[in-house]
């Protein structure tokens, strides 16, 4: 296939988004260069979590079914009060849920996204160029220079990945589950056919310390977790050992473009996890930018001027939303007793209503695959 631009796009990191932007160019016509720092193309961490615009994102890919297929389709997204043990906030996952947003919502492994991504890219390989132990430093434009300085905060989270067997029996929930507590809270959602669990435990602080993936042991990390109840600590328990892991980000930036150079990602809008929505959002990125690459017929100056006014105000704000939403699950005192009589009882469909904005992917990702490219083309 014959490249629609004579320069390839050459896209900095090979992780979800990084892929999933080259695969994106490259149904587009587009040919892609890929840097990526490690000595091969992998994904760290564990479990994910895919709301229904995730899984609009991925379809329009093209690799929706391949990831479903080791995807657990979980029943419920559930907080528990992580010091009373009261199921507070209780969504249902069922038909009504499917019907709404056209699309699941589920759990799986990061590592099954991004082979996904990566098997795609390489079976594109006239115009997916991969490029390993190639690290970005910094660009120069034609022009003037571009500085960036970027201040960011961060939590710290323990991350451990339990077999089914070693997880507690009362906790086995086909549901992705949140006990919150003041200052922390602990994750837990199956994983691969069920035959693991994931388990996050994050603790806020102002800033993020060092050893990131690094290895920490229970007498780390128990006495952060002292305050809850019982069945989330029994849980905390079952690791002999966990990866320690440091959680950034930042407020919204006003502009991700300089003239031929955008950010896409968490480069562009690195957000907090209470969503569960990074993946997604540049996933959504990815497919924008190629969108408004092919509507632009390459002129990608333009092009990125315009993936920006549709992408910045909508990521934005579910940067903002996740951080507020992290402040309500550490609610503590009478603060948490508010929360829990304001969610206590709430129906499903107020629930929907209140997540249409956020699980409702955007006509551009929706229309993706469906949107008739430009045929004009020019010599590779």
């Amino acid at each position: 296939m014959r490249a629609r631009n004579i320069k390839p796009v050459v896209i900095a990191g090979g992780g979800i988004g990084g892929l999933a932007a080259a695969l994106a160019l490259a149904i587009k016509g587009f040919r892609v260069i890929v840097l990526e720092q490690a000595h091969e193309f992998g994904e760290w961490g564990a479990g994910i979590q895919l709301a229904p615009n995730a899984w609009s994102a991925l379809d329009a890919l093209g690799v929706g079914e391949l990831v479903k297929r080791e995807a657990v389709f979980i029943e419920r997204l559930l907080m528990m009060d992580g010091i009373s043990g009261e199921r507070v906030i209780d969504i249902p996952l069922d038909e009504r849920f499917r019907k709404r947003y056209r699309n699941p919502y589920a759990v799986t492994h990061r590592a099954d996204i991004h082979r996904a991504l990566l098997d795609a890219c390489i079976a594109r390989s006239s115009l997916v160029e991969l490029r390993t132990r190639s690290k970005v430093t910094r660009f120069e434009l034609a022009n003037d220079g571009v500085n960036v300085a970027v201040e960011a905060w961060g939590h710290m989270c323990y991350r451990a990945v339990l077999s089914v067997d070693d997880m507690p029996a009362d906790l086995r929930w086909p549901a992705a589950t949140l006990w919150a507590a003041p200052n922390t809270h602990i994750v837990h959602y199956p994983l691969r056919g069920w035959k693991l669990f994931n388990l996050v435990a994050t603790v806020v602080r102002e800033h993020a310390g060092p050893g990131h993936n690094e290895e920490a042991l229970p007498e780390e990390v128990l006495p952060l977790f002292a305050k809850n109840c019982e069945t989330p600590l029994n849980l905390l328990r079952v690791p002999t050992k966990f990866r320690r892991w440091m959680l950034r980000f930042r407020e919204p930036v006003a502009n991700w473009s300089e003239g031929p150079v955008t950010l896409l990602g968490d480069s562009a809008h690195l957000m907090l996890q209470y969503f569960a929505q990074g993946a997604a959002m540049a996933m959504e990125d990815a497919v924008c930018l190629a969108s408004a690459a092919d509507a632009c017929d390459g002129q990608f100056a333009e092009a990125f001027q315009r993936y920006q006014a549709m992408r910045l105000v909508r990521a934005s704000r579910v940067q903002i939303s996740s951080r507020m939403l992290g402040l309500l699950y550490h609610a503590a005192d009478v603060s948490r007793l508010v929360r829990n009589d304001i969610y206590r009882g709430r129906s499903a469909e107020r629930y929907y209503d209140a997540l249409d904005w956020i699980f409702t992917a955007p006509d551009y990702v929706r229309d993706f695959g469906s949107a008739n490219s430009s045929q004009r083309r020019v010599d590779s």
